[in-house]
């Protein structure tokens, strides 16, 4: 028989080790990143073989450099204490394009050459060109497409989700969740609009939003976030805090959210009622409210739950998905969170899993708590999205109480 507390002790030792390998990396990564994200690619399109006239060699090479220099000092403008729209557009628009061509220069670059090696295609001049070509080609529909794909309104993934300690009234309710909508430097009214007209489409008995709503503060994006106002729910509309508020006066978006009818559940929770049965909404500040130095902000379950009658159903908004680990001891139900994207622009997912238990959809977790983890609405600084598609979520709560469905 396995001991159920070292399979846990062991996981959490194996998550602690690489959250360690994590730090460590992203120490020396704001130094390295840059580099080999514009030389990698640099070498594999220009200086591997190709052979191209002086005069391409030279201008790639400057454009690779210019990049160098330009995209670092664009996002520290941008995201920096200036905080200046169109420097972090130059710069994040800079950060994607570099990171699609140092991916695939580096794994088509890889494979293809190898393969025309294999396949004794031309010299080795011919092989290094079809590389460039290739690479450049793959690397600008990807960054067309996932342009697109971060810009569209996002499509609607429906689930059922069972709570096996859901009662029978409570069967059915619909929670709509968007999460991660990041209004930011390009200014998005118009699909922050069709955003919400979608969730009223959904006719939701919850609305939920967990957090990361913009970059910068709520005076400077409350045009884009205005339209959360119209959004309907038959029962409440709830809202928990993401990191980015903290990185933004996060107390003025509590305060915004409140405004537009929201409700900032901060280390509290209300009860939804239906059909004689209670579900207990909760929701807590992001966990890096606990070192964000604003009073009365922090991750506190306790204090969500506290008043709650422990044999009711919880349902728990949680921005990071590694809260779950607190939620699990604390026995919740069902935690949705967002903050992943699904790693937003493949493969910058493998990065994510090293912080986060879970990339994208419903997961499992201790004796009873299930984990829903949204790839996000929105997307964060670079504006693609590769591989990663954005959502808006309805899950439809299923009680194991529920009657059958009558026959025709």
């Amino acid at each position: 028989m396995t001991d159920t507390s070292e399979t846990r002790s062991a996981d959490g030792a194996d998550h602690a080790a690489q959250q360690d390998r994590l730090r460590r990396l992203m120490r020396y990564l704001p130094m390295i990143a840059p580099v080999l994200l514009w030389a990698v690619p640099c070498w594999v399109l220009l200086h591997a073989g190709q052979h191209w006239p002086l005069a391409v060699a030279l201008g790639g090479t400057a454009l690779f450099v210019l990049g160098l220099v330009v995209m670092p000092l664009a996002m520290v403008r941008g995201h920096g204490r200036r905080q200046q729209d169109g420097a972090a557009i130059v710069g994040d628009t800079l950060l994607g394009v570099g990171w699609v061509l140092f991916t695939w220069s580096v794994l088509l670059g890889i494979v293809l050459r190898l393969a025309l090696t294999v396949a004794d295609v031309g010299d080795g001049r011919d092989r290094a060109r079809i590389v460039s070509w290739a690479v450049l080609g793959v690397a600008a529909v990807l960054l067309a497409w996932g342009y697109a794909e971060a810009r569209r309104v996002p499509r609607v993934r429906r689930l059922d989700v069972q709570l096996p300690r859901l009662g029978a009234g409570l069967d059915g309710t619909r929670v709509a969740l968007i999460t991660d909508t990041h209004y930011g430097p390009l200014d998005r009214v118009r699909w922050s609009e069709k955003v919400c007209e979608t969730v009223n489409s959904l006719e939701a008995d919850l609305v939920c939003h967990t957090g990361d709503i913009a970059d910068g503060t709520a005076e400077r994006r409350r045009a884009q976030a205005a339209p959360l106002g119209t959004v309907r729910a038959t029962r409440a509309r709830v809202y928990v805090t993401g990191n980015h508020e903290y990185y933004s006066e996060a107390q003025g978006w509590v305060d915004l959210m409140g405004e537009l009818g929201w409700e900032p559940l901060r280390n509290r929770h209300l009860l939804l009622e239906r059909g004689g049965d209670t579900l207990v909404v909760a929701g807590v500040d992001d966990v890096t409210a606990e070192s964000s130095g604003l009073a009365g902000h922090g991750a506190h379950l306790a204090g969500a739950l506290d008043g709650a009658d422990p044999d009711l159903p919880v349902l728990l908004l949680a921005h990071q998905p590694k809260f779950v680990d607190r939620a699990a001891e604390g026995g919740v139900d069902l935690q949705l969170s967002g903050h992943t994207h699904g790693g937003q622009i493949w493969p910058f997912h493998h990065l994510v899993r090293l912080d986060q238990p879970a990339l994208a959809g419903l997961s499992s977790h201790g004796a009873r708590t299930l984990l829903y983890t949204s790839r996000g609405t929105g997307f964060w600084g670079p504006p693609f999205r590769v591989f990663a598609p954005s959502e808006i979520t309805l899950l439809v709560l299923r009680s194991p109480q529920r009657p059958p469905a009558q026959p025709l």
